[in-house]
């Protein structure tokens, strides 16, 4: 984390169980209104870290880490950072259902910036919503 970073609450870390990636997410929520009180951008933080955990929970390997923050810079940001021990291998059961794959999409949608970087040791993923 550089000088013009501020994290918001203490990091996050959880195992790849969906339970605890839904408590994650209302965590991320929680603390994202410390600086946002637009309860529809709220929403889209929520969404987006709903998202990011969940492809994390599915994709990923090893521990998950969550990290919310304000970067200051042009203008205030909060950004979250999902991180997981990297890709696992394909799930033949997941690729028959219809109900993934829209993640990535919805965060393109709602963010203001975002990015993915992958390797076989690491998964990272970032957002950002502009503060008003």
């Amino acid at each position: 984390m550089t000088a013009a970073m501020q994290r918001l609450g203490e990091p996050l870390t959880l195992t790849r169980d969906r339970r605890a990636g839904q408590a994650a997410r209302r965590t991320v929520r929680e603390l994202a209104a410390e600086v946002v009180a637009d309860p529809g951008l709220l929403d889209d933080v929520e969404l987006m870290a709903a998202e990011a955990i969940a492809n994390a929970v599915l994709h990923g390997t090893g521990l998950i880490r969550v990290t919310v923050v304000v970067v200051a810079g042009d203008g205030r940001r909060l950004r979250v950072e999902i991180r997981d021990d990297g890709p696992a291998g394909v799930d033949a059961d997941l690729r028959r259902r219809g109900d993934h794959g829209r993640g990535l999409s919805v965060i393109d949608a709602l963010a203001a910036e975002w990015e993915l970087e992958q390797s076989p040791r690491a998964t990272h993923l970032w957002f950002e919503v502009v503060l008003p």
